[in-house]
């Protein structure tokens, strides 16, 4: 197998699976079920995973494999971040191979391949050591998330979401590649070797200290820190359950993957300068996050803006030195992915493809009816507060911790006060599910959960337990996953650098 054809294996899967399904649905008579086009994407997703798995071996033997010009990078950060999508994928899927059969939909085909097509653009994201390949990564991922939060056809709600994503994700992305533009300027190259190198020497350092902010504005907007969270509430609640349990969790695991190759790898000389952003982002979306839910009645808007607090908890992380912020980071993002995903997956069993239960309100003294998928949720919930014994306890002690040791303890301290104040709106939504059911309420149809929902329920239950009582197995792999160099780019009056070379090997031990 040639190198190029290895480094991008388990994205080519996914691409293949994706235009299979998109052949195969025109063979199915109209009015005829969608699902063995869902099983298709299901065994694609799973070979993606197992081509991740023999990278990894091939990585462990001979170290890091890179492709098309030392653009791409396959190491162990690279798919571990493969991996994680690959789950969140195949969760997803699971979950939606009855949710379209409720609403009588006949292009849920579409559905399947464009949730592969868009696993393909983050997975891309993920090992692209070149800002260039980094944008086609995020164009491929993000015009599938535009054309999946719009699914719902015919709903002022989901059309509105579509839009709202579509019109801000292009404005945001526009600030992305324009920092791209900026980092040649500086640099001379859009590699994030080269860029590393070349900060060292550039003649226009204000030139690089802008286009480091471009990138982190465009970024910002993929994982939903405020102030660039504004999109986040109205297309969440317009976009499907399922879709909205993917674009909450994958989007943005590749997003925070790209952050960390660029910030540590590629602008670790501006580190004092870039901090302060961060340090900012974190706060905001913390404080903004949070109070925001507190004014929400709808359960998917509450959800949205918890995600924008959960991606202020996880930019604590970056506070600290490069290896335990590389590791408290991939801990957190697996951990907020088992609980959310799971969260949304159980709101896609209870509200159905009509999602009929939208406000708090409509949850009281659900725990009656529906007990198992109850206390399902409200194990979520509890873990997105940080409850011991779940993920999400060790996912904030870890970040929290790593700033701590970083030397950023106020802002430990934040994270801790915003996590205070997020135990009210999960808890009053817990509450509701086990409170006494109002006497005008009528008894909502009770649907038997499908098998393929079920795996999916237990498999982020079981996750979101694991990293909770066994999470030191998980951190070391995290921790081992740090990327330690990049390959070279094509600038070699820029890539031999001994300055930065010696202050990385510094930053390393």
């Amino acid at each position: 197998m040639s190198t190029n054809l290895l480094a991008v294996l388990p994205e080519l899967i996914l691409t293949l699976t994706g235009v299979l399904v998109m052949l195969a649905e025109p063979l199915i008579a109209p009015g005829r079920t969608r699902k063995p086009l869902g099983w298709l994407a299901i065994l694609g997703t799973l070979a993606s995973a197992l081509a991740a798995f023999y990278q990894l071996h091939i990585v462990n033997a001979h170290g890091p494999v890179t492709g098309f010009y030392a653009t791409i990078q396959v190491d162990a950060f690279s798919i571990f971040f493969h991996l994680l999508i690959a789950s969140i994928v195949l969760v997803t899927l699971l979950a939606s191979l009855d949710y379209f059969e409720q609403g009588a939909v006949t292009h849920a085909g579409e559905y399947f391949a464009l949730v592969c097509f868009g696993a393909t653009g983050m997975m891309f994201m993920t090992c692209s050591v070149e800002l260039l390949m980094v944008f086609i990564g995020l164009e491929i991922s993000s015009i599938s998330t535009y054309i999946l939060s719009g699914f719902r056809k015919g709903r002022a709600t989901a059309s509105e979401s579509a839009i709202k994503y579509f019109l801000l994700g292009s404005f945001a992305t526009a600030f992305f590649l324009y920092g791209i533009a900026l980092c040649f300027g500086a640099t001379g190259s859009t590699s994030i070797a080269a860029i590393a190198a070349g900060l060292a020497v550039t003649k226009t350092p204000l030139l690089g200290w802008l286009a480091v902010a471009m990138v982190l504005i465009g970024l910002g907007f993929k994982v939903s820190a405020a102030p660039f969270h504004v999109w986040t509430p109205d297309v969440y609640q317009g976009a499907p359950a399922p879709v909205v349990g993917l674009m909450s969790t994958a989007p943005k695991a590749a997003a925070f993957a790209v952050l960390l190759r660029f910030l540590f790898n590629g602008t670790g000389l501006y580190h004092s300068h870039w901090i302060l952003l961060i340090e900012i982002l974190a706060v905001a979306s913390m404080t903004i996050g949070n109070l925001g839910a507190l004014l929400q009645t709808d359960v998917k808007r509450l959800l949205a803006y918890s995600s924008v607090a959960q991606a202020g908890y996880l930019l604590v992380a970056f506070s600290s030195t490069r290896n335990e912020a590389f590791g408290a980071a991939c801990f957190y993002t697996a951990a907020y992915a088992a609980m959310n995903v799971g969260a949304f997956v159980v709101l896609t069993q209870l509200s159905g493809f009509d999602e009929k239960l939208r406000s708090i309100d409509d949850y009281t003294g659900l725990a009656l009816q529906r007990p198992v998928l109850s206390a399902l949720l409200g194990f979520f919930l509890l873990s997105l507060i940080g409850i011991p014994f779940t993920g999400g306890f060790f996912a904030k002690f870890y970040s929290f911790s790593a700033a701590v040791h970083g030397g950023h303890t106020w802002l430990a301290i934040v994270g801790l006060a915003n996590s205070g104040v997020a135990c009210f709106y999960y808890l009053r939504l817990l509450a509701a599910l086990y409170s006494r059911p109002l006497a005008e309420q009528p008894n909502s149809p009770t649907r038997r959960i499908a098998l393929p929902a079920a795996i999916a329920l237990a498999a982020t239950a079981a996750a979101t337990l694991g990293l909770g009582i066994l999470p030191n197995h998980v951190l070391h792999l995290v921790q081992r996953a740090t990327p330690q160099n990049l390959p070279t780019a094509s600038a070699p009056q820029l890539s031999a650098n001994p300055p930065q070379e010696a202050w990385m090997d510094a930053k390393t031990r």
